[in-house]
């Protein structure tokens, strides 16, 4: 009998139905050894041992695992293929060799299997021929992946069990540090010092409306281009429209350009969080765990990856597909391939994609329908960033025209104007993308028109806005600093720590969150630092490649770390900043102080620890200067949910609240607020997508 080890109960049901009677699949249920909970667990004298024992809850199905593995004449090791997988058979193989140190394993028998009996086998989908074309190619486990798992553990445990207490004794209780999370919240307040900061700027801009509603542009004066920053001032902007009002301008050049635009690789782990969260408002959390169920159940490739190559198998049968259903001419010529120009494309090998591509989603008259609506669309995003990759460019025809006039002060202008027209949408068909589709009317040189309005439009230059959930896993990514796999937790952590609240799809720190990094970035500077994170991520794709040796990595970065410690323990002296309040303790009628703590602020008692009366500190509401809509009394005032899931995110209801129950997600004194937003998405979007380059010659639309 053969036995199939893999991690979850739905991967194993899927497997199943692939297999003979021969076969029995088990699930291990995640993972089976860890780290202790109650201690370091790491012998920092002894080249960093480990010592893992088996989680409470796991014991139960360890036990189990032993007794199957005793009647089976070969244990086929299938956990996924990445460096938490290797690490997952490993501790199998561990534990069902009786190798493992097993604390409460006394009624457990040792050496149930030999080496011998074990096979690794690893595949990117779980579809039949993947399953069987594993299992005719078997290997053995992969130590430098394990050993590359292993030193990331023991990195982050280091990291946050030693430098937690020192946050604790230092600032306030119930805080954490992290190797990936602080970098991120550091990202996340340098963000807010720039927006603070951050003084607005004004200029202006003036557009020309000719005969046939020809919309312009001024873009030269006396034959020098008009940069965008250039007039700063109003008198400036109306002394230009005085002098061209009323005239008229001659046409001085028209230039038709055959423009092409690419569609995106297939998704990555990374660019699928971020179209998720930008498309569907999907949390990296809730993305990942959706896109693990599709994966589970045969429906996609593996998640987890960094790579866009596509199988030459699914980009034949991609094309049929497309050919059947949308025709010849939105089929290319040869199929087309990605590279990913990335230190971090390792580790797997095709990027996210639908295991059949005939598998089509409702939307597009197919049968394709989950358990959940979540699952719907995620497998609709997916399936169709894959089909587009396939289709052919988008084809628009641009057009520039410039216009001459001298105005009345003698001086030369020239306006321009901008016609983009979509002549064959190719891949856009199944991919919509925002564009500007602007058809001009036929102008010829030399043809003359009437300038029928002149106006200045005053701008003002803007912060840089706070990082929405896609803008920073881009930036995560782009500056090398943990995996794609690790956003989803890191983000959850540091939103559950209280550091950061997230308002209206955007990230704020909180107090506690500007605390915890101020004391951070001053004492512990390469905690915080991008570069020597994305150094120690470097290291460790050096040590899944059998370059480095794990243990040399960890060291040279906990001797160091760890005198720094020890010296900022004797610096750093608490600093208790007790604010004083009129408010009279209702329990003793002593004085109440404002205290910090993890959640910000809060009242306590200055007796304490004789009483220990706390109270929540509630600020005043902030009113929008409108009454409300529905009872006409109150005021609309601006509210933060305090329970559940929308937790921390902001809305507008009635100041009479209960009497009047009247609520909004959006401010309703700023009704296109919703429309601005989604356009901000959309551009975020493009922007956040990494686009690959080709192995062909591509051209980009301008």
């Amino acid at each position: 009998m053969f036995l199939i080890i893999v991690e979850s109960p739905t991967k194993a049901k899927t497997i199943s139905k692939f297999l003979g009677k021969g076969y029995k699949v088990e699930s291990s249920f995640g993972h089976v050894r860890d780290l202790p909970r109650s201690k370091l667990g790491i012998d920092t004298d002894h080249n960093f041992e480990v010592q893992y024992l088996i989680p409470k809850k796991a014991f139960q199905r360890v036990k189990q695992l032993k007794e199957e593995a005793k009647k089976a004449d070969q244990i086929i090791l299938a956990a996924d293929e990445d460096r938490e997988g290797e690490a997952i058979a490993w501790h199998l193989q561990e534990i069902l060799t009786g190798r493992a140190k097993i604390s409460r394993s006394k009624k457990i028998e040792k050496d149930l299997s030999t080496d011998e009996q074990f096979k690794r086998i690893v595949f990117h989908e779980i579809t039949e021929t993947a399953i069987q074309e594993a299992l005719e190619h078997p290997r053995k486990i992969d130590m430098n992946l394990v050993n590359a798992q292993q030193a990331r553990r023991v990195l982050d445990r280091l990291v946050g069990y030693k430098l937690s207490p020192f946050l604790w004794k230092k600032l306030m209780g119930g805080l954490s540090a992290g190797r990936v999370q602080s970098v991120t919240l550091h990202l996340i307040v340098l963000r807010e010092e720039e927006i603070k900061s951050f003084n607005p700027e004004t200029y202006y801009s003036v557009h020309a409306i000719l005969e046939n509603n020809i919309q312009t542009e001024l873009s030269k004066i006396g034959g020098a281009t008009v940069q965008k920053m250039d007039i700063k001032s109003a008198e400036e902007a109306e002394k230009i429209v005085g002098s061209v009002s009323g005239e008229s301008v001659k046409t001085q050049s028209v230039e038709e350009k055959e423009m092409a635009k690419n569609p995106l690789a297939p998704f990555t782990t990374s660019t699928l969080q971020q179209a998720a969260a930008n498309r569907l408002g999907f949390s990296a959390k809730k993305t990942m765990m959706f896109a693990q169920r599709l994966y589970e159940s045969g429906h996609i490739t593996y998640m987890r990856t960094d790579s866009v190559n596509l199988a030459e198998s699914v980009l034949t049968s991609a094309r049929s597909w497309i050919v059947d259903n949308f025709g010849e001419k939105y089929a290319t010529d040869a199929p087309r391939r990605f590279k990913k120009q990335s230190k971090l494309a390792q580790e797997a090998h095709e990027a996210i994609r639908p295991t059949r591509p005939d598998f089509v989603p409702q939307n597009f008259g197919g049968s394709a329908g989950f358990d959940s609506k979540e699952e719907d669309k995620l497998y609709e995003l997916i399936w169709r960033r894959f089909i587009a990759s396939q289709l052919p460019k988008a084809q628009f025809l641009g057009t520039r025209a410039e216009f001459t006039v001298t105005g009345k002060d003698k001086v030369d202008y020239v306006f321009s104007a901008n016609g983009n027209v979509l002549k064959f949408d190719g891949f856009l068909k199944v991919w919509p993308t925002t564009f500007e589709d602007h058809e001009l009317p036929r102008l010829k040189e030399g043809d003359m028109y009437a300038i029928t309005e002149a106006k200045a439009d005053m701008h003002q230059t803007e912060p840089p806005p706070r990082y929405s959930e896609a803008t920073l896993i881009k930036t995560l990514e782009k500056n090398g600093i943990g995996r794609p796999s690790t956003y989803a937790p890191t983000i959850s952590t540091i939103i559950m720590r209280n550091y950061v609240e997230k308002l209206q799809g955007r990230f704020h720190p909180t107090e506690t969150g500007v605390l915890v990094n101020k004391m951070l970035s001053e004492h512990f500077p390469q905690i915080v630092d991008f570069e020597f994170t994305a150094n120690m991520e470097e290291d460790l794709d050096e040590i899944a490649e059998g370059k480095e040796n794990w243990v040399e990595v960890i060291r040279r970065f906990y001797v160091p770390f760890a005198e720094l410690l020890a010296k900022k323990y004797e610096e750093v002296v608490k600093e208790e900043i007790i604010e004083t309040t009129t408010e009279v303790c209702d329990k003793c009628s002593k004085p109440m102080i404002i205290k910090r703590g993890r959640f910000g602020k809060f009242l306590a008692c200055s007796s304490y620890p004789e009483c220990k009366n706390t109270k929540a500190i509630k600020d005043p509401p902030k009113t929008i200067g409108m009454k409300c809509p529905k009872c006409i009394e109150g005021d609309v005032i601006e509210r933060k949910v305090v329970r559940g899931r929308a937790r921390g995110k902001m809305f507008w209801g009635c100041s009479k609240y209960p009497d009047c129950d009247y609520a909004s997600w959006t401010n309703p004194k700023d009704p296109v607020e919703v429309k601005e937003d989604e356009a901000t998405k959309e551009k975020e979007e493009q922007k956040a997508a990494e686009e690959p380059k080709e192995t062909d010659e591509v051209s980009q639309l301008k």
